[in-house]
């Protein structure tokens, strides 16, 4: 049974509607018990950042993976990841950094083994007329290509910067990568990509 009871946007793989509470997400799971000897706090810890953050990590590994489903099993290793080392994690702060990287090393794996596919066709955003919705639909579809032919990292700081609105810092931390090389990839990738729109129009 998947984590995520929602419809997909097809442009941004931004999903609508309900997802289950944290708390479900770790239910059933063993794992190395720390915080004073409590399984609950590690619990009710990752199952609170699960609930604030789980969409836009979803979001992240979509629009790499361009399969919900894989996307969404990326997400829920990330966070079971994140549980189980709970223990050892000295700086909590740092736990939602941990999650993204997870999510980025999730995708890296996955792509390793298999490429992107085209998004799927999903719900569309109610538009002002048909016309209008085939083509923000197209234009979406588009950019979400040209997006994933980019180099690995400028793709990675784009789909970051501009889907989850992460500010450089954020987004050096979750690459391991210094907050100069996050803004020379977002330089050079703003570029490529839109050549590639241009090439296209």
């Amino acid at each position: 049974m998947r984590l995520w009871d929602m419809e997909l946007d097809a442009g941004t793989g931004q999903r609508a509607g309900r997802h289950r509470a944290g708390g479900e997400l770790l239910t059933g799971l063993d794992g190395p018990v720390g915080l004073a000897g409590r399984p609950d706090d590690a619990r009710v810890a990752v199952g609170a950042l699960y609930a604030e953050h789980a969409l836009g990590l979803i979001r992240l590994a979509y629009i790499m993976l361009g399969n919900a489903a894989a996307a969404e099993d990326v997400v829920q290793e990330a966070f079971c990841g994140l549980y189980r080392r709970w223990p050892q994690l000295r700086d909590r702060s740092k736990a939602l950094g941990y999650v993204r990287s997870a999510v980025l090393n999730g995708s890296r794996s996955v792509l390793r083994r298999k490429p992107a596919v085209e998004l799927a066709d999903g719900h569309q955003p109610p538009a002002s007329s048909a016309e209008a919705a085939i083509l923000t639909d197209e234009t979406r579809r588009e950019v979400v290509r040209a997006l994933r032919r980019l180099p690995s990292r400028q793709r990675e700081v784009l789909t970051m910067r501009f889907y989850l609105d992460l500010a450089d810092d954020e987004i050096a931390v979750a690459m391991g990568i210094g907050n100069g090389a996050v803004r020379s990839a977002a330089h050079r990738g703003l570029i490529s990509l839109r050549r590639a729109l241009e090439e296209t129009s």
